[in-house]
């Protein structure tokens, strides 16, 4: 049971969904009820806030959501927000329903404006890091990255199955901005011939070159993977820029939002529901402003303040395993 003065919490999705957010909103309801606390749903988000749109949750209320992707809270992306002023009218209307903390299911952006909040305020917060990108500072994982990973590998399999009925070469652009999380891991796991990361400088000679080396060996396809950057269109470049300089012809897919949706993976599912247990019982224990991490293949707490920041470094080791067995 709650220990402190919290007595209701309300729980919102904020930014771009992710597989697993359910599993996150189911964990917090139910763990809220057995902790004896009162608990709210923000519809769509810190939008959906200002808007005054919430409602009380049930046990039932998050009953067979755990295996949909997205998320029953819908999401969105505030401007309002990012204001004093709104935020000013985001703690009244919280306070207006008795809320006494706030859990924030979201990537960097969301757990900005949730600190925010509580410096502003003093409203208690708890972060629950929901992006597929797993670019948030402070955690090795955020939800929905492996379900993302998966829809990209089943994707990228079947491209394969056509490149190498027609010798072609694709390159297939997946998500993640500036986070080369998603496009390494998929890469490696479909025996990509080449990896285009966010940050890098394309080198145009090595693609060209491993290419005509794998075709000199007998290999009919080549598949490139490249991160889409912060401009979705990244594989029309890599595209006409092997054309032009060595006459390589090259198809481009884009696989976009068909990577966020779907049912979440076991691993997305499990970690989900940890995190979401977690939340409220660190904000039934008082804590502030504090969000959920995975560190060392466990869920502990971390200071909200870790965990403001894009985290977008790679891991060398992943690169060099992708080199040395994309030969």
């Amino acid at each position: 049971m709650s220990n402190t003065s919290i007595k209701t919490i309300a729980v919102l999705c904020s930014g771009g969904d992710s597989p697993g957010m359910n599993c996150a909103i189911r964990a917090v309801v139910r763990t809220a009820i057995g902790e004896g606390l009162n608990i709210f749903g923000i519809q769509k988000g810190y939008e959906g806030l200002l808007e005054n749109n919430i409602r009380e949750l049930s046990v039932s209320s998050v009953g067979n959501i755990l295996q949909h992707g997205g998320t029953v809270l819908q999401t969105s992306r505030s401007k309002e927000f990012r204001t004093p002023e709104g935020r000013a009218k985001a703690a009244r209307i919280l306070r207006s329903h008795g809320i006494d903390a706030l859990v924030v299911i979201g990537g960097d952006g969301s757990y900005n404006g949730a600190m925010k909040l509580h410096e502003e305020h003093g409203f208690p917060i708890c972060g629950i890091p929901g992006t597929i990108d797993n670019d948030i500072s402070g955690t090795d994982y955020t939800i929905g990255f492996d379900t993302a990973v998966q829809n990209a590998v089943d994707a990228v399999d079947k491209i394969r199955d056509t490149a190498n009925s027609h010798a072609r070469t694709f390159i297939v652009e997946v998500m993640g901005r500036k986070s080369p999380a998603i496009a390494l891991k998929v890469g490696i796991c479909t025996g990509a011939e080449n990896v285009v990361l966010p940050t890098a400088t394309i080198d145009y000679q090595k693609i060209a070159g491993d290419i005509d080396r794998g075709i000199k060996r007998g290999k009919t396809s080549s598949i490139i993977i490249a991160a889409e950057g912060e401009e979705p269109g990244i594989g029309y470049l890599i595209q006409k820029s092997l054309k032009e300089q060595f006459q390589l012809e090259a198809h481009v897919c884009i696989l976009g939002h068909i990577q966020r949706g779907g049912n979440p993976t076991p691993t997305d599912r499990l970690i989900a529901s940890q995190m979401g247990h977690c939340a409220v019982k660190a904000l039934a224990n008082g804590e502030k402003a504090t969000a959920t991490v995975f560190l060392q293949g466990k869920v502990v707490m971390a200071p909200l303040s870790t965990c403001l920041r894009k985290k977008n470094e790679f891991d060398v080791s992943e690169v060099e395993l992708l080199t040395s067995l994309s030969i």
